[in-house]
């Protein structure tokens, strides 16, 4: 039975609803309580009526074994389901993905009870997300001297800048690179040349809204704390189930045509041996640029020329490059061409030169692609060599997963079933793939359907 305490405050009064139901592990007897504020300008009657609904409400969700979460912040409980779910298996990289994402969500919504949220809430959130002014400070910095002859000069590496500035290897590549980074990274960037911060770059305000993609993210995290939230009973509904989320907008998949790789190749030639055989890798497995870097030689059977992908690299700032299972938790093996396997090879011959060079220096890891003492190399590093490689060779601009892209297209196009298409890419399931690629499965039933009216049909006619 719920017992009803009227409470006269300064603004009015209150009541506090408490229901007795089961014990604890003491033995000792549980009490839930409720705070219920009648709305303005109720009479004594009606308070009296709506706050005895309210206790009879009360009681029936304890005795179904749900109780309203009233004093949890979405931020506190959000920090709880961050730390279930790396508990329960999530990937580290997943949950720092997560954990900066929290820092534009919880200004928002954060200080909000569990109980308080409502899809108008959210609704507002993804509204203010979308506008140009939720950047995080509104600025980009790019360079304005030639950072890499700087360094030069210096007798100092990206690494050792890296490590002095506290940020990470692929942001002090883009810096030298010419791309834009963030004004803060700029800033420790140019702290730790011990030069004014105008001296090296030249800022720029960054307006643009947040990509499609990114508005999606939020909202799937906001949706993935408030579904534990009514999987443990502590709210009545998902309120992002009721929400109505951006819309993602579909971007064309940007993949290269046979002359275009041709072109690539082509000028591979005269480039390092050790990035010439990581790009050939990318293209002729589709594999993504952290499996490409996690390679080891035990994983490649020269014999059969196949190569089991199991692993990848990853970074983030806390943990530096560690190693990771592949994005889907799986492993798969891929058939290699004998030309790549030849590459490999030569490759192979230089590696091993290497690790004699370096004796007592070198590590042991294991690892095929790796620096000049054994430790692999940074993930990321891929992507800042392809763009100043395409643009020391005329080349169109390379993003390294346009190969992947390519390796799917070419699959499909030449009639590879999309289960098998599938698995080459290590995607969790087809429809990942069926989704991507629809307009290219598309087309190419198109020309299936000709390829059977031209046999069956128009031949006929001829």
């Amino acid at each position: 039975m719920a017992t009803i305490k009227r409470i006269n405050g300064k603004i009015g009064p209150s009541f506090k609803i408490t229901v007795t139901h089961g014990r604890d592990l003491n033995g000792k007897q549980v009490r839930h309580n409720r705070t219920w504020r009648p709305e303005p300008g109720m009479t004594e009657r009606q308070m009296q009526k709506a706050v005895q609904r309210a206790a009879i409400d009360f009681e029936r969700e304890i005795e179904l074994g749900y109780q309203m979460d009233n004093r949890q912040t979405f931020a506190q409980y959000a920090e709880y389901v961050l730390e279930l779910k790396e508990r329960t298996g999530a990937k580290h990289k997943t949950i720092v993905e997560y954990k900066n994402l929290t820092k534009r969500i919880y200004p928002e919504i954060g200080h909000f009870k569990l109980n308080e949220i409502h899809p108008q809430h959210l609704n507002s959130l993804y509204k203010r997300l979308a506008s140009s002014d939720m950047r995080k400070n509104g600025q980009t910095a790019a360079a304005s001297i030639d950072l890499t002859a700087l360094l030069k000069s210096r007798r100092m590496s990206r690494a050792k800048l890296a490590g002095l500035a506290g940020v990470a290897a692929s942001t002090v590549s883009k810096a030298c690179n010419g791309c834009n980074i963030a004004i803060a990274s700029a800033e420790r960037i140019a702290q730790a040349l011990e030069r004014p911060l105008y001296d090296l770059f030249k800022t720029e305000r960054d307006s643009e809204p947040l990509a499609s993609t990114t508005l999606l993210a939020y909202h799937r995290l906001i949706h993935m704390v408030l579904d534990q939230a009514e999987k443990e009973m502590l709210v009545p509904y998902n309120a992002a189930d009721k929400a109505t989320p951006p819309k993602l907008k579909k971007k064309d998949v940007n993949y290269f045509q046979p002359q275009q790789i041709s072109a690539i190749l082509d000028a591979l030639e005269d480039e390092p041996l050790i990035w010439k055989t990581i790009t050939h890798l990318l293209i002729v497995t589709g594999c993504r640029r952290g499996e490409i870097m996690g390679l080891k030689w035990d994983k490649i059977d020269f014999q059969t020329r196949r190569v089991c992908i199991d692993t990848t690299l990853l970074y983030t700032k806390d943990r530096g490059v560690y190693e990771s299972t592949t994005k889907a938790g799986n492993r798969r093996f891929i058939d290699l061409p004998a030309e790549t396997i030849a590459l490999l090879k030569e490759y192979r011959r230089e590696y091993l030169e290497l690790r004699l060079k370096n004796g007592d220096r070198w590590q042991d890891t294991g690892y095929v692609f790796v620096r000049d003492d054994g430790r692999p190399r940074h993930p990321d590093s891929i992507g800042p060599w392809l763009s100043k490689f395409s643009k020391r060779r005329g080349l169109p601009h390379i993003n390294p997963h346009a190969f992947r892209h390519t390796v799917a297209s070419v699959l499909i196009a030449n009639g590879t079933d999309v289960v098998t298409v599938s698995k080459q890419l290590g995607h969790l399931n087809v429809g990942t793939t069926e989704d991507f690629y629809s307009h290219i499965i598309e087309e190419n039933k198109r020309r299936a359907s000709e390829c059977l009216a031209d046999t069956l049909l128009r031949s006929r006619k001829a």
